[in-house]
Parts: structure tokens; sequence; C-alpha cells
């Protein structure tokens, strides 16, 4: 598990974060995640059948989560450590971890409704863990990770345009013009 999981974890501001709800069906925050009001009865990470398309909480940016992070390790004097490999070694550690909650289960289903709560909130803090050290890595090799997705995207559309890979899981080498 990451160094920065539990007490020392903090909110934008350095208090906890919260949970806003609201009684007219407006939109809040649960565990990261924008939801519907009406929806806080289903569990917090996931497991909705429903069929609307899942959306992230427009906070905190991952500007906002590399500021906390650099926060956490100055307030540490960990930056000694927390050097390119290091940190890679460390996030390809917390990807094992991930990998290890879906070991042994066979295909999961999106949502994760045979999932309890406590297994669904194991997975939130390891997946945190792996974006914690993504984003402080992109920062350490000063790649500005935003603008790198949307260069990436691009070239991915490039590669695979949708009229000739639709439905298709091969690799790019794979189809023909």
């Amino acid at each position: 598990m990451m160094a920065t999981s539990g007490k020392d974890a903090c909110g934008l501001n350095g208090e906890e974060p919260s949970v806003s709800l609201t009684s007219n069906n407006e939109k809040s925050l649960v565990n990261g995640a924008t939801t519907e009001a009406s929806a806080l009865s289903k569990p917090q990470n996931g497991g909705g059948t429903g069929a609307e398309r899942f959306a992230f909480s427009p906070e905190p940016t991952i500007e906002d989560i590399r500021r906390m992070q650099a926060q956490f390790t100055d307030e540490r004097d960990w930056n000694q450590f927390h050097q390119p490999r290091n940190l890679l070694l460390a996030m390809v550690g917390e990807v094992g971890e991930v990998s290890e909650l879906f070991q042994w289960r066979g295909e999961v289903a999106e949502g994760l409704p045979d999932w309890t709560e406590a297994e669904r909130e194991h997975l939130a803090q390891e997946l945190s863990d792996v974006l914690i050290y993504l984003v402080e890595l992109a920062e350490k090799c000063r790649v500005n990770l935003p603008q790198a997705v949307l260069r990436k995207m691009a070239l991915n559309r490039l590669k695979y345009p949708a009229n000739k890979v639709h439905g298709s899981a091969k690799k790019y080498t794979e189809y023909k013009d």
C-alpha cells in the first residue's frame, strides 16, 4: 500500500473530503464520482446496474492531485527517494496490488455488481495509489500528462479509424487499408 494512504490523506485544502447531499436530485459527489443524489443508496464505489455512463467528479484535477502529493512528499522530506525509477517501481507494485484484487475471480462485470462495498473501497484505494504514483512520475519526468493524453488520443484516432476497426480487438498492424 502507498505511504499516502490513511490518516495523512487530505482534501484540497487540507481537510477531509466530504460528501454533499441534496434533496432535489441535484448532482453531488460520492467517493469522488459524480452521481445523482437519488442514487446515493447505491454502493459508493460502483455496483450500480443502471445503464447510465460513469463520470468522474470534476475535482480534484490532475494538477490538484500533483500539488497535494508534492506537499505530502515535501512535508516528509521524501523527494530524496522519489526519483523516476523508484516511482515507476512503486507504481508497478501498486498495479500488482490491483491485480491481486481481480485474481481468481474470472470475468468481472462492469460496475462490480458482485463485489462488496469493502472490496470496492479497497480497489478505490489501490487505484488511487496507482494514479498518485503516475502523476508524480509524470511530474518528475516533466511530462504534462493532460496534454500528453490529448496528443496520444489524436494518434490513436489515426491508428484506429472507427470505420476500419469498429467492433474489432485487432492491433492496428493487423488490419489492412
